[in-house]
């Protein structure tokens, strides 16, 4: 029951935006959330009454209270031994993590995941967000829509394109939003992340879904079938096309750390590793149904008996991770609650002990009893769980971000991965890049061969060194339509300059042996390139009528050629032909023709100013779209009726502009109606009048 994302924002110590952006910069849309008075009314009753009957079971339960972190801790580092984002020299060799030799394959690596997508589930997008972070659009057949879904990439997804490896899904809070999963908008877990050699698959969405398959459909009919997605479509996808094998960890916070628990006991041998932090994983014992129900209205206005049914129902102990303990006897278990008390990162109230953000007390009180009564339930199965019960802490980000690096070590082995990737460093060319450019950050790989040249990573970027270009970095946003180009083995080649500001001050580029990659706040990053490039330069690039560009390039599986959109017009090329801009309302009336795919064609000009009443006319293979301020935009397609028009001066003649497009008339036949005329076409035979 994530009450807590709205706490974040203070915590995480961010530097302030610099006045002049780089494309590196992250934006991030944070919806400021507070709790209203009959919140903090509801929570602490809600605590109380539910804790009460349950701390017989604490009293007798294990009580392995671990330290927390000391207040002047980040959140992401530990105190303890356990490893930080760092590298470190006493990190495991893979002979130390690695499965057994029976377990792999001829090569050394793990057996692929199954990767027989199930029938209605494809791929329909793919935006690259960094280098190693990558959003994808899941259509999904239990759920009938795209569902979001964010992977961070390993550190050595680059240098060991052969490597397959395990993936660590992380599930979000009661409130999770539809745009980006609260651990990469509340937490620094990309940065811990980026020197790990797993695919951690963020699930976007989801708001009190408890990530579980409903009854019945949530608000406005819309299907809630989460386990299904997450179990059954979602893992042989990513498997297919991102290169996972068969090991799999599932964690989560709240909400989520009860549905990591529920669906690694639902399906047995598809995790290896599951972890809880704050989790609440008892759901049907006095006033549990009740706190969950209140919960769930307040996030979102959802109807608990659409979830589960009748509250404490049958199908609300499928539900209960205490009752399904004995099923996770194979699974590597990690469960961590606070105390609800004052910690390291909680402004303290008047009340000793109590902290500020009441609700998070209160929360997390609720975490820490069912969570013990989980632990008493697995202890009584005979099953191990590590239990990390924290002396104090409340139901916030930055305990969760801290969990996860220490669940980590336990994580890895679990998954048969290294807990950090190998030590490495910066040598030859690329080494004196890196001295002479510090924000690179420490590197994450070696110096590994790219096509035409050498490349290695850092946490801020890759850098790339051939003799003819020399070294020189790509990163940011930049960096991110580099690598969903190919990188070097694509169409624009290595880089050839960093990133530079561009005149106008506003965006960014870097160029590149066959192109440039332009970047800015408003239309983020884009190739350029080729004969497109030649034109938009001559037409001031991004100072021009143009503007900066809005997409790539598109390539028409109709009819051969490209298009490539900017912020004021479009740009057109067909495979034997130049390229052509179309802007303002003529591109309009293209648009609603069909574009290239329409009768039209290409493109053959672009547009050209006409003297009669400020007008403009674009030309294309078979026709010409013209526009007049009293006419607007209308196609006049090349063939009697235009010659006929032809033969009365066109624009300047009697008839003047065309005021409709091509139309059907009674009988059979067609017309065009002017300012001053018509022209028809019955039979072969021409009519003006």
């Amino acid at each position: 029951m994530n009450g807590s994302r709205r706490e974040a924002s203070a915590s995480r110590g961010s530097s302030p935006r610099k006045a002049a952006p780089k494309s590196s910069g992250r934006v991030s849309n944070k919806n400021t959330l507070t709790w209203n008075r009959k919140q903090l009314r509801l929570v602490p009753v809600i605590a109380v009454a539910v804790a009460a009957p349950l701390v017989v079971g604490v009293a007798t339960g294990q009580t392995n209270n671990s330290g927390v972190p000391e207040a002047n801790a980040q959140p992401g580092t530990s105190t303890s031994a356990s490893p930080t984002s760092s590298r470190s020299t006493s990190a495991p060799t893979s002979s130390e993590s690695s499965p057994s030799a029976s377990e792999t394959t001829s090569n050394g690596q793990r057996p692929a995941a199954n990767t027989d997508v199930p029938p209605g589930v494809r791929l329909d997008r793919v935006d690259w967000l960094s280098e190693r972070r990558v959003a994808l659009w899941v259509q999904s057949a239990a759920m009938e829509r795209p569902i979001q879904v964010q992977l961070l990439l390993p550190a050595s997804w680059n240098s060991e394109p052969d490597r397959t490896y395990p993936a660590l899904y992380l599930l979000d809070g009661l409130r999770a939003v539809e745009t980006e999963s609260g651990w990469t908008h509340e937490t620094q877990i990309e940065k811990f992340f980026d020197s790990k050699d797993a695919v951690i698959v963020l699930p976007v969405g989801g708001e009190s879904s408890f990530y579980t398959d409903w009854e019945n459909p949530a608000k406005d009919g819309e299907p809630y079938q989460w386990e299904t997605f997450m179990t059954e479509e979602l893992p042989p996808l990513i498997a297919r096309d991102w290169r996972l094998n068969d090991r799999a960890g599932i964690a989560g916070l709240s909400m989520g750390g009860t549905a990591a628990m529920n669906l690694a006991a639902h399906n047995e041998g598809q995790y290896q590793f599951a972890a809880s932090f704050s989790g609440y994983l008892d759901t049907t014992s006095f006033g549990m149904p009740e706190a969950i129900k209140a919960a769930q209205l307040d996030a979102g206005g959802y109807n608990s008996e659409d979830m589960w049914g009748p509250l404490g129902g049958e199908t609300w102990k499928q539900n209960d991770p205490k009752l399904q303990a004995q099923r996770l006897k194979d699974v590597s278990l990690y469960v961590s609650a606070g105390s609800g008390n004052t910690g390291p990162w909680d402004k303290p109230s008047p009340v000793e002990g109590i902290p500020e953000n009441f609700a998070g007390y209160g929360l997390e009180l609720l975490a820490r009893m069912t969570t013990q009564n989980f632990v008493n339930a697995a202890k009584k199965a005979d099953v191990p769980v590590t239990t990390k019960f924290r002396p104090s802490g409340t139901h916030t980000w930055p305990y969760w971000q801290f969990e996860m690096t220490q669940a980590w070590p336990q994580a890895a082995e679990a998954l048969g991965t290294e807990v950090n990737a190998p030590e490495c460093k910066a040598e030859g060319e690329i080494g004196k890049f890196r001295e002479a450019n510090s924000a690179l950050g420490d590197c994450l790989t070696g110096e590994y061969a790219v096509e035409g040249g050498r490349a290695q990573d850092f946490r801020e970027g890759r850098v790339f060194w051939s003799e003819d270009t020399g070294a020189h970095a790509v990163t940011g946003r930049i960096g991110a339509a580099y690598q969903a180009a190919d990188g070097p083995k694509g169409e624009l080649g290595l880089p050839t300059s960093s990133e530079k500001k561009t005149p106008d001050g506003v965006g960014r580029y870097t160029t590149f042996e066959h192109g440039t990659i332009y970047w800015s706040p408003k239309t983020g990053a884009h190739a350029v390139s080729g004969k497109i490039l030649d034109l938009w330069s001559e037409n001031g690039s991004e100072l021009g009528d143009l503007g900066y560009p809005t997409s790539d390039a598109v390539r028409n599986p109709n009819k051969e050629g490209v298009a490539q959109g900017f912020q004021n017009g479009t740009v057109f090329q067909a495979a034997d032909g130049d390229p052509r801009i179309v802007e303002g309302a003529i591109l309009d009336k293209y648009k609603d023709l069909g574009y290239e795919n329409s009768d039209l064609g290409y493109p053959t000009s672009d547009e050209i100013s006409l003297s009669n009443g400020g007008g403009a006319l674009s030309r294309f293979e078979n026709g010409g779209i013209y526009w007049s301020p009293n006419t607007r935009a209308h196609a006049v397609p090349y063939g009697q009726i235009f010659d006929a028009w032809g033969e009365e001066g066109f624009e300047n003649g009697r008839l003047g502009y065309p005021v409709s497009d091509v139309q059907s008339v009674p009988g059979g036949g067609q017309e065009v109606e002017f300012e001053h005329g018509k022209i028809r076409l019955i039979a072969g035979r021409i009519e003006k009048s």
